[in-house]
């Protein structure tokens, strides 16, 4: 067997490593979890479900990566090549979006946060595919779309599911 197979053992111990590092953060969110009440609020739902459920999904991506080992290892697949081996320019947009979003929900409202956040993961879609970023223009357009997307999505939590979204006034709207 070649040393550079994506089946070599010498993947093994790196796999492994991930598998039983999901299970740790697992148990420890798990743990996090009980200490945070159970009463509903949310649409019927506890503010403790979402930490039971990215648990539970920690600790199957966990038992899966480890099976794996068990079972030989990685998968034999051909190497990735083109968009598809991914780009780091993208993750770290996309990431960008995505946490700038977590950090200003509340400052600045969820319509215009989650239009900034699909601005930034755009701009890392278009850089994973080698396509240039856009110009002020095409930002411009970007942010109206987000805004277009994310406004019904504000409405809809709001309105029909009753459900409280960070708005820009004291109304709560925008």
């Amino acid at each position: 067997m070649n040393n550079d197979t994506p089946s070599s053992p010498n993947h093994r111990p790196g796999q492994l490593a991930m598998g039983v590092g999901a299970l740790i953060v697992a148990a420890v969110l798990a743990v996090g979890a009980l200490d945070i009440p159970s009463d509903a609020g949310y649409a019927g739902v506890g503010p403790n479900f979402l930490p039971w459920v990215v648990s539970a999904a920690l600790a199957a991506c966990g038992v899966m990566l480890i099976r794996e080992v068990i079972t030989g290892g990685y998968r034999q697949m051909e190497e990735p090549s083109g968009a598809a081996r991914g780009d780091w320019r993208a993750l770290a947009w996309v990431s960008a979006g995505v946490l700038l979003n977590a950090a200003l929900i509340t400052t600045i409202g969820f319509i215009l946060s989650c239009s900034l956040c699909f601005v930034l993961a755009v701009r890392g879609l278009r850089a994973s595919e080698g396509k240039p970023i856009g110009d002020l223009r095409q930002t411009v357009k970007d942010a109206v779309t987000g805004i277009v997307i994310a406004a019904p999505v504000y409405w809809l939590f709001t309105q029909l599911l009753a459900v409280n979204l960070p708005g820009i006034t004291a109304t709560g709207w925008i």
